[in-house]
């Protein structure tokens, strides 16, 4: 599909987006990158050596001079307290791209995923399988506040943090929603209309892979975990995957398998929340 029309509005014409990256990217680059260009802005991206958040310079200091030369920064950081500082100390907005703690922009493209495939998002039902990450913690938040049904299994230890699983409940209390913590996969898994996970050990937690390889060994999704969801479910995972390991070929490469759209919609929620914040007009 092209994703790009001659006819684009120049919704951000004249406005400029930093990337403060701490970890490498493929889809949160490419897509606030694109998203700059597609709506007449422009886009610069700062590795980690160039500006060294914390080592080099302090975060608070990275805001305050990005603040004079850009309109938003959107940092992806190892820590959620460096996207806080950089948000304390600057004058533009700031995009949580990514941090230990929560994945916003990730959620946004999950709940435009889930509107797409299923007519809408209040009663859908949600299983994700594995760790309480940061891409679960946003998207139990998410799902909360939009009415759906979130349950997610994983292995003691590795749940969402009780703070948090208080809060999306309270939100789903008042969507007409529910959030459910489980620890068996087949108990998240039935009736559901969507089985989502990630991977069992995220970038800057390599130390710990084999203790959670062993930790996780019983909630791979495969073809097995997957017939016990609604006949018209579907997988997603937010990429990359670790084939073999919270997934099977047969599943990630299935029919029910829409995770390339679910990339694919990364750059409209982009869009979307860079529009929101910048443009003088909706889209």
């Amino acid at each position: 599909m092209a994703l790009k029309d001659a006819g684009q509005q120049q919704t951000l014409a004249g406005k400029t987006l930093a990337l403060v990256f701490e970890k490498p990217s493929l889809r949160t680059r490419v897509s606030f990158h694109v998203a700059m260009k597609h709506l007449g802005g422009d886009c610069i991206y700062l590795s980690p050596p160039e500006v060294g958040l914390g080592q080099r310079e302090t975060p608070g200091d990275v805001a305050r001079v990005l603040s004079r030369y850009v309109d938003v920064i959107a940092a992806r950081t190892f820590r959620q307290e460096t996207v806080t500082e950089l948000a304390q100390h600057s004058t533009v907005p700031v995009i949580n791209a990514l941090s230990d703690f929560e994945h916003p922009c990730q959620a946004l493209a999950d709940l435009l995923t889930v509107r797409e495939k299923k007519g809408g998002l209040s009663g859908v039902t949600l299983a994700f399988i594995g760790d309480g990450n940061n891409v679960a913690n946003s998207l139990s938040m998410a799902a909360g506040m939009s009415g759906m049904h979130f349950r997610i299994a994983s292995p003691p230890g590795y749940g969402l943090p009780e703070a948090l699983t208080r809060q999306a409940s309270e939100y789903a209390a008042a969507s007409g929603g529910s959030v459910a913590c489980l620890q068996k996969p087949a108990d998240a898994v039935a009736g559901a209309d969507i089985v989502y996970t990630d991977v069992w050990a995220s970038m800057g937690q390599e130390a710990e892979a084999a203790a959670r390889r062993q930790a996780f060994a019983g909630y791979q999704v495969t073809p097995e975990l997957m017939a016990l969801a609604s006949s018209r479910a579907i997988f997603m995972h937010d990429l990359p995957a670790h084939r073999g390991e919270e997934v099977v070929d047969e599943v990630i490469e299935g029919p029910c398998s829409v995770v390339f759209d679910q990339a694919e919609n990364r750059l409209h929620a982009q869009k979307a929340v860079l529009a929101l914040i910048l443009a003088e007009e909706a889209l």
